[in-house]
C-alpha cells in the first residue's frame, strides 16, 4: 500500500521505517525539515535499538521517503497515519493543538483535489482520550474535505503499544493490534497494513480502540506502584520482597490472569477488607507511605456510592435487593457490600425488600449472625420469601446475584427500573431500554 505517516518522532518514525520494510510504499511528513533531512539521508532521527540500520536499509532502496509538503504526501498516499504528539497540557489535560492542525492540513490537501482516485483513509495512531476521534477531529475532516467519514472518505483509530527501546521489535511482534473502524472499509484498510504480523487482531468502536491505550498504560503504572508500595513494606517488615513477588507471580489462576478485572460492584468479604487494612496499619507503624494500597478501600467504597446514586436519581422510593451475601453461593454476609448499600438506602428512608435464596435469619450463626445484626438490625423485616413479592414492591430492582430464577423473571421493557451491578447476561440488549442502568459499563 501507498502511505503516509505524519509526525516522524517515536511512534511515527518506527512505524514508518517498519511499514516501509513490510513492502509498503511509504512517505514521513514532518514539520521539522531537520527530520525529514535525516531520513532522506538514511538516518533515524530518533536513539532507538533497530531503527537505524532498518531506516538506511528502506531509504536505500525507496521504499520510504520524507517530506514537508503535506498536499505531496497526501496525493502519494491511499492511507495517512496520524502519528503527533498529544501531550499534557499544566492542568493535566490532554492537548490536541498538534492533531487539530494535521488534521485541518490532510483534510485541506484532500479538499484540493490532491487525491486522486479511491477513497482515503486517516488512521489516528497517537494517544487520545475516547470521544477525540469522533467529536473533534472527525468533524475537522468533514469540514474541510465536504464530504462524510465513512462514505466518502475512511477514517480508523490504531493506537500502538511500542516501548522505547524495544519499539522495533514491539511492532514485528505486537500483543495485540487494535483498530477502531468507522466503518468496515476503513478497518479493512488498516488490517491490510499489518497483514503478516503475529498475535490477536481487534476491530472494536473507535471510543473502545481509544479507551484500550489508557486502560493499558495506567494498569502498567498500577502494577508499577503496587509491586513498589509493596516492596517498601516488605523491607520495614525484614521480608524479601522479590522472594514474595516470585510466588505471588507464580499464581496464573488469581493474580496475573483476567480474575478479578471485569468492571462490575464493589468487593467485600471476610478476607480482603479485613487484610487491606491490616497491611495499610502495619505499613503506617513502620512509617512507609503507601498512598495506593491506602486508597483502594475508599476506592471501593466511592464504587459502592456510585450504585446508591443511580437509586436517589431515579426519584423512585420502594426498593427491591436482589442479593445480599458477598459472593454468589454463600450465605457469608461480614462486610458484604450488599449489605453496606442496604444499610446505606435503609439508613436513607428507602422502603426495602430484600431477596437472597442463600440467606435466611433463622440459619445464620457465630460471627456471620453478630455482624448483620450489628449493621442491619431490621434485616428480619426486610428479607423477602420469593422474586415475585420483590418485583410486586419495588419500583427500583437493584441486581446483584446471578441467581438464575431471579434473572428469569427480570422484566423487560415497562416494570420497574433495573439498576444492573453485575453486567446481566442480556446487558446489551436491555442498554436501549429506558428502564435499566448499568453500574461502570
Amino acid at each position: 500500500m501507498r502511505v503516509s505517516v505524519f509526525g516522524l518522532g517515536y511512534v511515527g518514525c518506527v512505524s514508518a521505517a517498519c511499514l516501509a520494510s513490510m513492502g509498503h510504499e511509504v512517505i514521513g511528513v514532518d514539520v521539522n525539515q531537520v527530520k525529514v533531512d535525516l531520513v532522506n539521508d538514511g538516518k533515524a532521527p530518533v536513539v532507538e535499538e533497530r531503527i537505524g540500520e532498518l531506516i538506511a536499509e528502506v531509504v536505500r532502496t525507496g521504499a520510504l521517503r520524507a517530506t514537508g509538503d503535506v498536499r505531496e504526501a497526501i496525493m502519494g498516499s491511499e492511507v495517512s497515519l496520524v502519528c503527533v504528539g498529544t501531550p499534557s497540557e499544566p492542568n493535566g489535560s490532554l492537548c490536541t493543538a498538534y492533531l487539530e492542525r494535521v488534521t485541518e492540513e490532510i483534510g485541506a490537501a484532500l479538499a484540493e483535489g490532491a487525491k486522486q482516485g479511491g477513497r482515503h483513509t486517516v488512521v489516528f495512531r497517537s494517544t487520545m482520550l475516547p470521544g477525540t476521534c469522533l467529536n473533534l477531529l472527525v468533524p475537522i475532516l468533514e469540514k474541510y474535505v465536504g464530504g462524510t467519514a465513512g462514505v466518502d472518505l475512511g477514517v480508523a483509530v490504531n493506537p500502538e503499544f511500542l516501548r522505547e527501546g524495544t519499539s522495533v521489535r514491539d511492532f514485528f511482534d505486537p500483543p495485540k493490534t487494535v483498530i477502531g473502524e468507522l466503518d468496515r472499509a476503513s478497518g479493512d484498510a488498516v488490517t491490510a497494513l499489518y497483514d503478516g504480523l503475529p498475535g490477536e487482531v481487534f476491530r472494536v468502536p473507535v471510543p473502545t480502540a481509544e479507551a484500550i491505550k489508557y486502560a493499558d498504560n495506567a494498569f502498567h503504572g498500577l502494577k508499577i506502584g503496587f509491586a513498589n508500595e509493596l516492596g517498601a513494606v516488605c523491607q520495614a517488615l525484614g521480608v524479601d520482597s522479590h522472594q514474595v513477588m516470585d510466588v505471588f507471580l507464580a499464581d496464573r489462576k488469581l493474580n496475573i490472569s483476567p480474575a478479578y478485572l471485569r468492571p462490575g460492584f464493589a468487593f467485600g468479604g471476610s478476607c480482603l477488607p479485613k487484610d487491606l487494612r491490616s497491611l495499610v496499619h502495619a505499613a503506617q507503624r513502620a512509617d512507609v507511605s503507601v498512598p495506593i494500597l491506602a486508597h483502594v478501600l475508599p476506592s471501593n467504597s466511592d464504587h459502592l456510592q456510585r450504585a446508591v446514586d443511580l437509586v436517589e436519581r431515579t426519584g423512585k422510593r420502594r426498593v427491591g435487593l436482589f442479593g445480599l451475601s458477598f459472593k454468589p453461593g454463600t450465605d457469608d454476609l461480614r462486610e458484604s457490600p450488599l449489605v453496606e448499600m442496604a444499610e446505606r438506602l435503609f439508613g436513607k428512608g428507602y422502603d426495602l425488600k430484600i431477596y437472597d435464596a442463600n440467606v435466611s435469619l433463622s440459619r445464620l450463626l457465630g460471627a456471620n449472625r453478630e455482624y448483620i445484626e450489628s449493621r442491619l438490625p431490621h434485616l428480619a423485616q426486610l428479607l423477602a420469601d420469593s422474586v415475585d413479592e420483590v418485583l410486586e414492591h419495588a419500583e427500583v430492582c437493584l441486581v446483584g446475584t446471578r441467581d438464575p430464577a431471579v434473572l428469569s423473571a427480570l422484566p423487560h421493557g415497562d416494570g420497574p427500573v433495573i439498576v444492573d451491578l453485575i453486567r446481566l447476561p442480556d446487558a446489551e440488549a436491555r442498554q436501549t431500554e429506558p428502564g435499566y442502568v448499568g453500574l461502570a459499563w
